[in-house]
């Protein structure tokens, strides 16, 4: 008996060093959770409700597993961190004709573009390692899963039609033992998730960042905690803007069908089912390359519309200077949580694409909301902003954001072209109108060089003699007309002088910008051609900043048609009139009108 007893005693104790270590409300790395050659890794296919790629038989997704061997020695159970993407197989080579050819005029739609075919790489059980040394020693079990025709998974991907939504839901249904996995594709053997605690997080990046706001908005059980990182929260955001056809930045002539074809490394054999059904027929009478308007189609694939179900905490994180996902697709999720209630902290830092919040911010929310253990997470700061100087894993906490000692400061213009003319806080008497001539040939970085150009406008503030601080979303109303039925319009808000060299940093020229369709002044679904010479109203909001611009610089408000990087390229030729007495520039500024003064030295 009594060694029964120290035997029973010792099985304890290693038990006991075994569960999840917490200090200071993160959860710590444990030693006996880190060595990855005793992780257990093992994948297989869970059930869906739909079928998308025309077998008549449910879709099933493929997933893999990465768990502490004491999850089958000692019946440990853990929460699950969890990464869904469509690019773990493999992506379609960048071919010559991949992307849609930008070189003609608006409501064209340019010659027919390449389909390349995604040559599949598997391998399995593994079918990713992301995050797995970063989440498994801490006490969590790491998922994987490839979306809906990609990879091993079945079925059609959709490019965020409602099966990206339901293929994470689905495992996160099963991880709660809802629903039924299988140890193969088209096989009865069962899987079960013993494991799992049913407490699951979401995350990752761009599109994997996507998916984790794709699963949240179906309200699945389960999922009590996500972390997006630069998400599309918008297919029209991404490939328009304001009725405009406007591509992501690095990527000129990309549009929604291109990315299907990017992805779409499924199984060969329902390629053509899924090319004619989702691409060739849904895609292609939806998207509408000719006109830009929002449509069903569009509202179909634009998250902010699918949130009523959601009740996941969120915490989002986004690049200010992010041209690729723009910084307010995280905006507006962050924006309609808060509306809703739900647990939502934001993160935003200064550089480009991509950038996940510091780890002590990732491992407090995870560990709230997965483990359960009451760190106060909700009494910290809501908005966390990288100021221009500081390292990523330094950000400057703020009550909110946008800031809300930021106030709405209206500013007008005053003609000067084709050289530079003012932006000042008070109308100017009679500004008449000033025009620009369109010439896509001119990328908006040299337009914003040019001492004396005919292919922009450029308004801009005295030096200023203090910081100035703007958070929040900048607006722009533009009253002008068009020598052509069709204009494209870009906005640039810029810091003067132009800085160039080395050390010059992403902060230091584009503080923000914005497009639009003049087309679509009155109706983002609905465009109407431009009576040449008649005047139009165009309001719209330029991208959300956070961003400090330094005494001894000017803020220019730069007006231009067509965007070298961003829009499609007409004959040059158009001419764009702009009337100066009817366009302002509103910006939120932190401390309002009298910082402005201060800064511009008129108190």
């Amino acid at each position: 008996m009594l060694a029964a007893l120290i035997s029973f005693l010792a099985a304890a104790s290693v038990f006991a060093q075994t569960k999840p270590v917490f200090k200071d409300g993160e959860a710590q790395i444990v030693p006996a959770f880190e060595n990855a050659d005793e992780w257990i890794r093992h994948d297989l296919w869970v059930e869906t409700t739909f079928d998308t790629d025309g077998d008549d038989k449910p879709d099933r997704m493929h997933v893999a597993v990465t768990r502490p061997k004491q999850t089958e020695t000692e019946g440990l159970k853990l929460p699950v961190v969890y990464v869904s993407s469509p690019y773990f197989a493999g992506v379609a080579p960048d071919v010559e004709g991949l992307f849609w050819n930008v070189r003609h005029e608006l409501g064209e739609i340019g010659p027919e573009r390449a389909h390349p075919e995604v040559e599949m790489r598997v391998d399995r059980p593994i079918i990713s390692n992301s995050h797995i040394r970063t989440w498994v020693p801490r006490g969590y079990i790491v998922v994987h899963s490839s979306s809906p025709g990609t990879g091993l998974s079945q079925g059609a991907p959709t490019v965020g039609g409602d099966n990206e939504s339901l293929a994470p839901k689905a495992v996160i249904d099963w991880l709660n033992g809802r629903v039924k996995g299988y140890t193969t594709p088209d096989g009865d053997e069962e899987v079960e998730a013993y494991w799992s605690t049913g407490k699951v997080g979401m995350t990752g990046t761009s599109y994997n960042g996507t998916l984790p706001l794709a699963a949240a908005t179906t309200g699945v059980d389960g999922l009590e905690a996500i972390i997006p990182i630069a998400p599309n929260t918008s297919y029209y955001h991404y490939y328009r803007s304001n009725g405009l056809v406007r591509s992501p930045g690095g990527y000129l002539g990309e549009d929604i069908d291109v990315l299907y074809d990017f992805i779409h490394s499924g199984n060969p054999e329902k390629r053509t089912y899924n090319n004619a059904t989702v691409r060739d027929q849904e895609m292609k009478a939806g998207m509408d390359r000719q006109t830009g308007d929002y449509n069903d189609f569009w509202a179909g694939r634009d998250y902010l519309n699918d949130m009523e179900p959601m009740k996941a905490a969120l915490l989002m994180s986004h690049g200010f200077n992010d041209w690729n996902v723009m910084p307010e697709h995280s905006y507006r999720i962050y924006k309609a949580a808060k509306e809703k209630g739900l647990p939502a902290q934001i993160y935003y830092h200064q550089a480009g694409h991509g950038g996940p919040p510091p780890m002590r911010i990732m491992n407090r929310w995870f560990t709230r909301y997965l483990h359960g253990v009451d760190n106060g997470v909700e009494d910290d700061p809501v908005a966390w902003i990288v100021r221009e100087e500081d390292e990523n894993s330094n950000p400057t906490p703020y009550e909110d954001y946008p800031n809300p000692a930021a106030e709405a400061v209206t500013f007008y213009l005053k003609g000067g072209a084709p050289g530079q003319g003012a932006l000042q806080l008070q109308p100017a008497k009679k500004p008449g109108q000033e025009t620009l001539t369109d010439n896509f040939s001119f990328d908006g970085k040299a337009l914003a060089q040019a001492e004396y150009t005919n292919h922009r406008l450029m308004y801009v503030t005295p030096e200023l003699k203090e910081d100035l601080h703007l958070s929040g979303v900048p607006r722009v109303t533009i009253r002008l007309s068009s020598s052509k039925p069709a204009a494209n319009l870009s906005v640039w808000l810029v810091s003067l002088p132009w800085e160039e060299g080395r050390r010059t940093k992403i902060t230091d020229n584009i503080i923000t910008r914005g497009w639009a369709d003049p087309q679509n002044h009155a109706s983002i679904r609905e465009s109407e051609p431009l009576n040449p010479g008649r005047y139009y109203t165009v309001s719209f909001d330029l991208q959300p900043d956070d961003q400090v611009i330094p005494a001894g610089q000017q803020i220019g408000l730069m007006i231009f048609s067509s965007d070298r990087d961003f829009t499609l390229w007409p004959d040059p030729g158009t001419e764009l009139t702009v009337d100066l007495e009817k366009t302002k520039l509103v910006l939120p500024v932190v401390g309002g009108e009298a910082q402005v003064r201060k800064g511009m030295g008129e108190e």
